[in-house]
């Protein structure tokens, strides 16, 4: 039956060619093209800049919250250190008066 069917089309004698573009439509078409894919390449080229803008941006952004929360963190630690340091000072002192 697939075979029935395959014969059938390829034996039909009303398909009609497609019509040949002449050349000036060839070229014009070609041309427009062109055009439309450099305005693309345009404004992919504006797009791709714009996220390198934005990563440069967000890179900065998180650097200087890392950078205050390391300040933090080390600000942290020093007050305890000082604690301490604090609580040995006074500790030393009370086991001499004894």
């Amino acid at each position: 039956m697939k075979q029935d069917v395959l014969v059938s089309s390829l034996s039909k004698k009303d398909v009609v060619p497609s019509k040949r573009k002449s050349a000036a439509d060839d070229e014009e078409g070609l041309r427009w093209r062109l055009e439309h894919l450099e305005s693309q390449m345009q404004k992919l080229s504006e797009l791709v800049r714009d996220h390198a803008e934005d990563v440069d941006r967000l890179v900065r952004i998180v650097a200087e919250d890392r950078n205050a929360i390391r300040q933090q963190l080390l600000r942290k630690h020093h007050a305890q250190v000082r604690v301490r340091k604090q609580l040995r000072a006074s500790s030393s002192k009370a086991d001499l008066n004894l």
